[in-house]
């Protein structure tokens, strides 16, 4: 049995996958909401409590992380919910593998990759590496086992991403749509499927245990090159994006909370940012979606369709 918290892109898609190999799945929300599945049992819970969540993890081989608070809350949520996942594990015996992302690393330098250290520059970042620096000692120490898994931003159906939420959206209105970002610059995007594909392979391999994982991606694009592919999937016109000065950004925090959120992570998009997955590729065998099929998945969901 295993149970998997986060019923959002990557949850749910953990979730199929077990399903679909035959394997027994506890899906915790606060809400318990998520797909029907006779071998699905939704459980309504707050993850961040360390006894229930313990008392649902008990008997389970693996606890896989793929939720977490909202935007706003996450400095003051996370820690809580970060030592609610490692008592689990600890108390149950099951492997934890969470779903990271890769504001630990801070600004980079070049391509990322699993060896780079955590160097986080953001409020956002400290708190996500010191969770992960606290499960790890966990693990080190004996008291657990786990494994980190790390993507850039998703792009699949259903994906929350800086594109997907900021973008996406007047692109598909035919607006033009004023960017915070280098629209030149290479990105990364990673595929929620490969996500939920990395998560399973990890938990199933204890030679990945005790470290981090970038999650296999495709080569890095251009948000004016993902804008136009999106207008030519969509049948519309030729996109039109255009730069928005930081200064604009920084003026709109003072009266927009999620714009403010996003303020200290503009390194992510005024430069390039970009992983390197080799070691993942070569050590589970997966091969990334390609962007332009994730990008499709994406517009597709956006627009209503499977």
């Amino acid at each position: 049995m295993h149970v998997v918290v986060g019923a959002g892109p990557v949850g749910t898609a953990v979730a199929w996958l077990l399903v679909d190999r035959g394997e027994e799945v506890k899906l915790v929300t606060r809400s318990g909401s998520g797909p029907d599945h006779p071998a699905l049992t939704k459980v309504a819970a707050d993850a961040s409590d360390p006894a229930a969540l313990s008392a649902i993890v008990d008997g389970a081989s693996t606890l896989l992380s793929c939720g977490g608070p909202p935007y706003r809350q996450w400095i003051s949520h996370w820690p809580a919910l970060g030592a609610s996942l490692v008592a689990a594990a600890e108390k149950s015996g099951a492997v934890l593998v969470t779903t990271g992302n890769l504001y630990p690393y801070g600004a980079p330098d070049g391509p990322m990759r699993e060896q780079d250290p955590d160097r986080p520059n953001s409020a956002k970042g400290k708190v996500r590496a010191q969770v992960w620096a606290d499960a790890l000692a966990a693990h080190r120490a004996g008291r657990i086992r786990t494994a980190e898994v790390r993507g850039s931003d998703y792009l699949g159906a259903g994906a929350v991403s800086f594109f997907t939420v900021g973008v996406l959206p007047g692109l598909l209105k035919g607006k033009q749509v004023a960017v915070p970002a280098d629209l030149d610059a290479p990105h990364s995007w990673t595929a929620v499927d490969d996500v939920a594909r990395t998560l399973l392979a990890v938990a199933d391999d204890e030679n990945a245990w005790g470290r981090t994982w970038l999650v296999p991606t495709a080569p890095p694009v251009s948000i004016r090159d993902l804008a136009a592919d999106t207008a030519r999937l969509a049948g519309l016109p030729a996109a039109r994006v255009t730069t928005m000065p930081g200064a604009v950004l920084w003026l709109g925090g003072l009266f927009s909370p999620p714009v403010k959120e996003i303020r200290e992570l503009q390194y992510q998009f005024r430069r390039p940012f970009v992983i390197d997955s080799t070691q993942a590729e070569e050590a589970f065998g997966i091969r990334p979606v390609p962007t332009e099929d994730a990008l499709r998945a994406t517009v597709d969901a956006a627009r209503g369709g499977s």
